[in-house]
């Protein structure tokens, strides 16, 4: 890296430490990974939803279903609170997008405009997906903004699904790219850049084959292909940011998903101190990350998760800062007025009312 950025960085760091005033930002978010259920399709509700967004300073937030239910098996003697509580298996849950849309509808027509809600219940190991996609489509016309979370590599999960492991690139999945790039919709996709013990870019090829193949389809790669189980394992990849670097600088199409799982150890040190590499790399590409809470279902945790990621966008330009913590998501929504309003301005654009009851 080069000395001056280092120094800049050391600069940064410092003026926040010392708690200089001049360094002092109040950021407004953007959760660009949210679930408004989790893995037993059960939720808290519209209410506490918006509440914990007011409280934590998020204006927007993507929305989806979870794409699986988990099952509670016949032998299990008691309901697992999590999809890796027992041995049950999950199966792919096609209802998680109508209980997405009746949240929407159920709410205040001043707050639907909040949410960007992305279709995620299908199955992306059938080549009927894209069918199915296309149905909902129309069945919510202008309703939908994107697709995903698509769960294909994805711990312990993958195992748990009924059926074959799902890919990024599978030949279903291909079909439902292009569709996402017939209606212009990004694509949220979850796919493990490696398994918990190899200690190499194992499943890399299943993610870039879509970014060579489709390069009109916006992807977003769910934490950039880390999860809290490969770090169980292995603490820290350090072939990620260097495949990231690579990726976008040779994919324009690409963008990250900073979730919580990305936070520590990789933008944070084991201080809470921003690496200056990773500070490097989001100033390279300043418009290509966002932020995310992956909360599933429960939303008091919000602002712990986007709060969490001050001291990185503290080292950053403050610019670069206020777009990753808000505005790149906006701005690769389908809407054209979305991606032409000025900086800051995006939640004054009026969208309309749409039949899927949402004012988006």
């Amino acid at each position: 890296m080069p000395i001056f950025r280092i120094l800049a960085v050391g600069v940064l760091m410092l003026g926040t430490l010392a708690g200089n005033p001049a360094q002092a930002r109040d950021y407004r978010y953007t959760d660009a990974h949210l679930h408004y259920v989790d893995f037993f399709q059960e939720s808290e509700g519209v209410d506490a939803l918006i509440q914990a967004m007011d409280a934590a300073g998020v204006d927007h937030a993507m929305i989806s279903g979870v794409p699986v239910a988990k099952q509670w098996h016949e032998n299990e003697p008691k309901r697992p609170r999590y999809y890796a509580g027992d041995d049950g298996g999950a199966y792919w849950f096609s209802a998680t997008d109508v209980l997405v849309a009746d949240a929407i509808a159920s709410m205040p027509a001043e707050q639907r405009r909040r949410f960007h809600p992305f279709l995620s219940g299908f199955n992306p190991n059938d080549k009927n997906a894209d069918a199915h996609i296309r149905r909902m489509l129309e069945l919510y016309p202008g309703f939908w903004q994107g697709i995903g979370e698509v769960f294909t590599r994805h711990d312990d999960l993958t195992a748990l699904i009924h059926g074959e492991p799902p890919r990024a690139n599978s030949e279903a999945m291909h079909r439902v790219y292009a569709l996402a790039a017939e209606y212009d919709l990004p694509v949220l996709v979850h796919s493990n850049i490696t398994s918990q013990r190899e200690r190499n870019p194992l499943y890399l090829a299943e993610m870039e084959e879509p970014l060579r193949n489709h390069p009109r389809v916006r992807f977003i790669w769910a934490h950039a292909g880390t999860s809290m189980e490969i770090h169980r394992h292995q603490t820290q990849l350090p072939f990620l940011l260097p495949t990231l670097r690579r990726l976008l600088t040779a994919y324009p199409n690409l963008y990250i998903d900073l979730s919580w799982t990305l936070r520590e150890p990789y933008l944070l040190d084991s201080e809470g101190k921003p690496d200056p590499d990773w500070v490097a790399l989001v100033e390279d590409f300043p418009e290509r990350f966002m932020l995310g809470s992956d909360v599933v279902g429960q939303f008091g945790s919000i602002g712990k998760y986007m709060r969490g990621f001050e001291p990185f966008l503290d080292a950053l330009p403050e610019t670069v800062a206020r777009g990753v913590a808000r505005d790149n998501f906006l701005a690769i929504l389908p809407s054209a007025e979305w991606r032409s309003a000025p900086q800051g301005e995006a939640d004054l654009v009026d969208q309309g009312n749409t039949s899927g009851g949402s004012a988006q």
